[in-house]
């Protein structure tokens, strides 16, 4: 009887604690654990935020929130368990705490998070780390890649990203949001576009329907997107308050397809035809669709079988038509960002120069592949819609899917490169692009240095490049050749990091070494050295582009290009000059802080 008994009890303080609601010491809220890893959350006070502790070595949580017992939303959270490496708001302000219940699943009792997490009214995003470009765009808070939606109207530049506000690791996936009126300042907005029951969202475009084609009303910014739920598909919505504000379309998705990678809808108006594009990746090839309404869409063609790199999936397509410097003709580029196969492995950019008929694309140069852009961190390039002055001004996501997981940032992650106006030349019986950075960034420079043309037989040495040097500065170079075989400057601080740029004029490339750059050991696929073919000349001229982690090199107008991070201890603030087999002239030296 005793032990039977014994037995009885035992069950009873099992099941007690089992129920057992736990409450944090301090806060306004309790937690009732429950079996195999799920809990309930309760506020027992309103309140802006509920901070949420990250660990980012942990596995993801999911977090489903329900508000007045039904699913309004459901996200994947890192939720610390040993340690604490930052927290994300989770906003609350709209419920009541009657009303709102948090169901947490995959979360042991015993992880920090439970007495971690924290009520409160206030949430600085004025972050300050050491690697967080001036520059450059960032989100305020949490992860981004690739930009996407991008479109000008009424005197703004909105910019729209791929966008995690639960972490600065790749997830729960909306559009983020943030405009401007000069391509530099930016003013960040709320969410744009949120996950709903057809999946997260990922990549797509924006345009104004000006003459209310589709119905939306005159002026309607109407946003495409893939619905990533169990299968790709594309989606719509629209706003008539100039992007503040989306409503989705209830005929959602409008084109879907039986293929498992079918994404980054990007959409354009063509004249010729009076008719919508839409051209889409589709595993490794691009397919294109024209609509006279944008709701109604018919499949043209594809393009991409046998024609360039073909490393890794395709996406993130542009189609776009650029003049050809010198001459009055225009042609059609076909955008294609790839992830893997880039020239130095992971993602990077490709493209393809041709004719488009509003039916069919056709590569002019079949045989070649193209690179954008040649360093490691230059992905998702996408353009403006409708932008300004008949300009095409580009813009990359500046990271690299080898590793931009693991990049020495923690309560952001990525930033995008600078806005690029595109345009193409002809060489060697061939058209390429070009791009170069676009002129808005002019006004970020100060009066300058301006060094003397300097001879350099061996070696010369600038000491110090600025008296008050915060990593964020441009440098014009243009070197004339005197018999060299090689041309190099180094980029340095004072604790031995360095960025080695060298013209290699037997081999006819520019590289850019970044083994030595300050932290590269978060990934083996980090310490490389990228290079670009250049053609021979007397002169060359080049614009560095440097911010607190990223290199932009632009040699002759935009003719190459090479972008690369780079996270050193300190800023970069002495330059050495080497010669080799010979010697060269540096003819001019124009050194810029550029203030933000």
């Amino acid at each position: 009887m005793k032990q039977q008994l014994g037995k009885f009890l035992g069950l009873c303080l099992l099941a007690c604690a089992m129920a057992l609601t736990v409450y944090a010491e301090g806060v306004n809220w309790s937690v009732r654990y429950l079996h195999n890893g799920q809990s309930l959350v309760r506020l027992h006070q309103s309140g802006k935020y509920l901070l949420l502790p990250v660990e980012e070595k942990a596995r993801e949580a999911q977090i489903n929130l329900l508000v007045d017992n039904h699913t309004v939303s459901t996200m994947n959270v890192r939720l610390a368990v040993e340690k604490v490496d930052y927290f994300v708001p989770f906003e609350c302000a709209s419920y009541t705490p009657q009303s709102m219940l948090l169901d947490i699943r995959g979360v042991d009792e015993k992880a920090i998070c439970w007495k971690e997490m924290k009520l409160t009214d206030t949430f600085d995003k004025q972050n300050t780390e050491k690697h967080r470009p001036l520059y450059h765009f960032t989100p305020e808070y949490g992860w981004m890649n690739d930009p996407n939606g991008m479109v000008y109207k009424d005197g703004e530049y909105h910019l729209f990203y791929q966008y995690n506000p639960y972490g600065s690791m790749w997830g729960n996936m909306h559009w983020g949001h943030a405009v401007s009126k000069d391509l530099i300042s930016w003013q960040h907005l709320p969410v744009a576009i949120a996950p709903d029951g057809l999946g997260t969202i990922f990549s797509g475009s924006c345009v104004v329907d000006k003459n209310n084609t589709a119905g939306f009303g005159k002026g309607a910014i109407v946003a495409f997107y893939t619905s990533a739920g169990h299968n790709q598909t594309q989606s719509m919505a629209y706003s008539l308050d100039n992007g503040r504000t989306f409503k989705k379309y209830s005929g959602n998705p409008v084109v879907m397809s039986d293929l498992r990678d079918f994404r980054d809808p990007k959409v354009s108006w063509h004249e010729p035809t009076q008719k919508w594009i839409m051209i889409l990746a589709a595993g490794q090839e691009m397919q294109i669709y024209s609509s006279p309404n944008l709701i109604d869409w018919t499949y043209e063609s594809s393009f991409g079988k046998g024609q360039g790199a073909h490393g890794g999936v395709w996406e993130c397509p542009d189609l776009v038509q650029l003049p050809v410097k010198g001459t009055e003709k225009k042609k059609w580029v076909l955008i294609c960002n790839i992830n893997p196969g880039g020239p130095f492995g992971g993602s990077a950019t490709q493209y393809f120069v041709g004719q488009f008929d509003g039916h069919r694309f056709v590569n002019e140069s079949p045989d070649k592949t193209k690179w954008m852009d040649w360093g490691k961190d230059h992905y998702a390039t996408v353009t403006w819609s409708n932008a300004p002055d008949n300009r095409t001004i580009a813009l990359a996501w500046m990271s690299n899917w080898d590793y931009a997981n693991n990049v020495p940032t923690t309560q952001y992650r990525s930033a995008n490169s600078v806005p690029r106006d595109l345009f193409l030349y002809e060489s060697q019986g061939d058209t390429y692009m070009a791009s170069v950075p676009s002129k808005e960034l002019l006004a970020l420079r100060d009066k300058g240095i301006k060094k003397g043309s300097f001879k350099v037989n061996k070696e010369y040495e600038v000491k110090n490049l600025l008296k008050k040097n915060e990593g964020a500065y441009e440098i014009e170079l243009v070197i004339k050749n005197e018999g060299a075989q090689e041309i190099s400057f180094c980029l340095y601080n004072a604790k031995g990091e360095e960025v080695v740029c060298t013209y290699n004029l037997d081999a006819m490339t520019f590289s850019m070494d970044r083994t030595r750059s300050g932290q590269v050991s978060f990934s083996k696929s980090f310490p490389v050295v990228t290079s670009a073919p250049v053609v021979q000349q007397d002169t060359y001229k080049l614009r560095l582009l440097v911010d607190k982690s990223s290199i932009e090199a632009f040699g002759e107008e935009g003719q190459f290009v090479m972008t690369n991070l780079v996270f050193p201890e300190e800023p970069y603030n002495r330059m050495k000059f080497t010669a080799k087999g010979g010697s060269c002239r540096v003819m001019s030296m124009n050194i810029y802080n550029l203030n933000h």
